[in-house]
C-alpha cells in the first residue's frame, strides 16, 4: 500500500454535518465554466448562510472543485468545517497538447482512471489533500461504483473495494483520521443493492430519493433506516428541474426533463406557491423530513443561488401544504413530512 500525508495526531471530535451542506459539483464547472472569483464569493455568500458542511470530490472539474474549495477553505477557521471528498478516481497529467477533459463544460487537463484499492484509494487521498491545502477530511466517500459507470468492469471494481478499499478506509477511520466513511448513489438499482451489500456510516444520495421521486422509501431508505445509516441528501432540486420548473432547458436526472416529469414539477410548484411556499424550498426541505437525513446539500454557482439556498432552508412551511401534495398524489402517502 502507498503512503499517505495525514497527521499521525488524530484529530478532535468533529461535529457531524448541519442540516444545509454545500455541494460544489457545479464550481468544478459541470454544465457552465465558472470564473475563479464568481466560485470564491458563492462559497464566501454560502459560508455567511452559516453553512459549514462543504462536499466535493476529485471528478468534479477534474481536481478543480477541491482546489477552489481549498483555497476558501484557507480563509475560515478549518475546525468549524465538516469536510467531505471522494475516492475511487486518481488523475494523471494529460500529455502535452492532448486535452484528456471529459464530460464538464470546463475544468482542468487530467486524465482519470479508476481505481478501488486500498493503493488506489491512499493515491486520491494524496491527492485530494494537496489540492484542498489540508491533511484534515472528515469524510471520505467512495465514488460512482455503479453498473452505468462501470458496466463489465462493476464486478472487478466491486471486489477490489470490498477485499481492499474499504478495508483501508476503516483502518483510516480506526486511527481517527477521518470520521465517516460514505459511498455515493445515483440509481434506485444501485442504491438497492448497496444497501444491502454495505455497512457505512451515510449514503450520498443524488436523484433517488427527491420531491419528483420517493420509490426508495420501501426498500433501500428502509434498510439504511433500520441499520441506523445515515443519508445525505445530494441534488434536491432533481438536477435542476425542481429549482425551476418553467425553464425550457431545465435538467432532470442530468438529461433533458420531459413534458410529464416537467408537468409534474408545475403541479408541486402550484401547490407551494398556493401555501406561500416556492417549489425550489419545498424539494430542499422535503428529504430532511425523513429520520435517517442527515444534510442536504444542494449546489450552487452565484452568491445569490448560495444566498437562496439559505433561505429556503429557513422557509416555514406549513405541514398542510404536504398534506395537498399527498391528496393530489403527487408525493408518496408514506413519505415522512411530519404531518
Amino acid at each position: 500500500m502507498s503512503g499517505h500525508s495525514f497527521n499521525r495526531v488524530a484529530p478532535p471530535a468533529v461535529a457531524p454535518p448541519g442540516r444545509l451542506g454545500f455541494g460544489t459539483a457545479p464550481l468544478g464547472d459541470i454544465f457552465h465554466e465558472a470564473k475563479e472569483h464568481v466560485a470564491e464569493n458563492t462559497l464566501r455568500a454560502a459560508w455567511e448562510g452559516g453553512v459549514r458542511f462543504f462536499d466535493t470530490a476529485p471528478w468534479y472539474g477534474h481536481g478543480l472543485s477541491e482546489h477552489r474549495l481549498g483555497t476558501f477553505l484557507r480563509s475560515v477557521d478549518r475546525p468549524d468545517v465538516f469536510l467531505s471528498t471522494k475516492v475511487g478516481r486518481i488523475y494523471i497529467p494529460a500529455e502535452r497538447g492532448e486535452d484528456a477533459r471529459v464530460q464538464w463544460a470546463g475544468g482542468l487537463n487530467f486524465r482519470v482512471c479508476y481505481d478501488y484499492t486500498a493503493d488506489g484509494f491512499a493515491k486520491s487521498v494524496a491527492q485530494s489533500q494537496m489540492r484542498l491545502g489540508t491533511s484534515s477530511i472528515d469524510a471520505l466517500v467512495i465514488h460512482d461504483l455503479d453498473r452505468g459507470y462501470h458496466g463489465a468492469d462493476f464486478d472487478r471494481h466491486f471486489n477490489n473495494l470490498i477485499d481492499s478499499g474499504f478495508k483501508y478506509l476503516k483502518s483510516l477511520k480506526t486511527e481517527g483520521r477521518i470520521c465517516w466513511i460514505g459511498m455515493g448513489i445515483n440509481t434506485l438499482e444501485d442504491f438497492t443493492f448497496m444497501a444491502d451489500a454495505m455497512d457505512l456510516d451515510f449514503f450520498l444520495v443524488a436523484m433517488p430519493y427527491t420531491l419528483m421521486d420517493q420509490r426508495s422509501l420501501p426498500g433501500p431508505m428502509a434498510k439504511c433506516l433500520d441499520k441506523g445509516t445515515r443519508l445525505i441528501i445530494g441534488a434536491p432540486y432533481a438536477s435542476g428541474l425542481l429549482a425551476n420548473p418553467e425553464n425550457p432547458d431545465a435538467l432532470y436526472n442530468y438529461s433533458p426533463a420531459s413534458d410529464e416529469d416537467r408537468a409534474k414539477a408545475l403541479a408541486l410548484r402550484d401547490i407551494a406557491e398556493a401555501h406561500d411556499v416556492s417549489l425550489a424550498a419545498a424539494a430542499l426541505q422535503f428529504p430532511l423530513l425523513h429520520p435517517a437525513v442527515q444534510s442536504v446539500i444542494p449546489g450552487a454557482v452565484t452568491p445569490v443561488q448560495a444566498r437562496q439556498n439559505c433561505a429556503n432552508a429557513r422557509k416555514e412551511i406549513p405541514s398542510e401544504m404536504w398534506l395537498e401534495m399527498k391528496a393530489a398524489g403527487l408525493i408518496s402517502p408514506d413519505a415522512p413530512t411530519g404531518t
